[in-house]
């Protein structure tokens, strides 16, 4: 047996961080906004095929944007999961207006459902859960309903720094899946250390919560970016990987990379197959196509976008 192969590695052969890390990426999600979106040439040059995009809407953006946003992504041939943040939607009628415009014209038949980051709601609507109650996205067949989750907490729902509200809006969601025909799942925020999220997946699954869920990620971005961002939304103790970061010349204007936590995950759920995190969700707050290309370049052969054949 030769002791060194020579051989030329295959130029188009496409190598992942780890065995471990290909799995974990695949099926990954990511999210983009109207405006954001309207920046990318073509998705097909940058997800793979089946990647469902989200889409965020964010107070004051038109619904008219959204759905043409929508439409224009899934003709390109990816599924899309908008966001229908309660707080947001005036009342009943418009919420049913909402999803008639998205199936009509975008042929969307997921949603994100979530309160949204309004300090007061513009009308009927103040949860996910009221939103699940009207009985409109079962009503329109919807396949697929996720919810949110948060893995440090939600000052905006338990302003004390406890888990009890948003612990008990889990287990209205997960009694709420038996009711539904939809699967439902949870989107987190996002985190950056992978201890505190495997302790808090374990600890809803422990608690009778059993819903798939596809972890927040954020995507590679400056890291005064990222620092900002993770404020503003009020991510808790895993802050603290940036701000140490930040404390290390060296490492102050490299941009941040999500290489060591998806790692971490990773290497669990291969040691735990049950473990309840199914799916990575980008937070591409450094740019879709910065976060699709570090995707690419990590996640193997699943990981590689439609037009990277011929």
């Amino acid at each position: 047996m030769a002791l060194l192969n020579f051989k030329k590695r295959d130029a188009g052969a496409v190598q992942p961080s780890s065995p471990e890390v290909e799995a974990f990426l695949e099926n990954y999600s990511i999210e983009v906004m109207p405006r954001t979106a309207a920046k990318v040439e073509n998705f097909r040059d940058l997800l793979p095929a089946g990647t469902r995009v989200y889409i965020a809407h964010i107070e004051g953006t038109p619904i008219e944007e959204m759905v043409e946003t929508a439409k224009r992504i899934n003709a390109e041939g990816f599924p899309v999961m908008p966001h229908f943040p309660a707080r947001i939607i005036q009342d009943e009628a418009t919420l049913a207006d909402w999803i008639a415009r998205y199936q009509g014209e975008a042929d969307v038949k997921q949603a994100l459902l979530l309160a949204g980051g309004v300090a007061k709601p513009h009308g009927a609507f103040d949860s996910s859960m009221q939103l699940l109650e009207t009985g409109l996205f079962d009503k329109a067949g919807f396949s697929n309903l996720h919810v949110a989750g948060h893995p440090e907490g939600n000052k905006d729902i338990d302003p004390d720094g406890s888990m009890k509200n948003v612990s008990d809006a889990l287990l209205w969601k997960q009694k709420f899946s038996d009711r539904t025909d939809a699967k439902m799942a949870l989107a987190t925020q996002f985190a950056f250390e992978a201890k505190p999220i495997i302790e808090w997946a374990d600890s809803i699954k422990a608690a009778g919560v059993d819903l798939p869920i596809h972890i927040g990620i954020a995507g590679p971005a400056k890291l005064q970016t990222l620092i900002k961002f993770a404020i503003a939304c009020g991510v808790g103790p895993s802050l603290k990987v940036l701000q140490k970061r930040a404390m290390d010349v060296s490492k102050l204007l490299l941009p941040y990379e999500p290489t060591d936590v998806i790692a971490e995950l990773a290497a669990h759920k291969a040691a735990n197959p049950d473990f309840n995190i199914t799916n990575v969700h980008f937070f591409p707050l450094g740019g879709i196509k910065t976060n699709a290309t570090w995707a690419i370049n990590n996640g193997g052969a699943a990981a590689q976008p439609v037009n990277s054949q011929g």
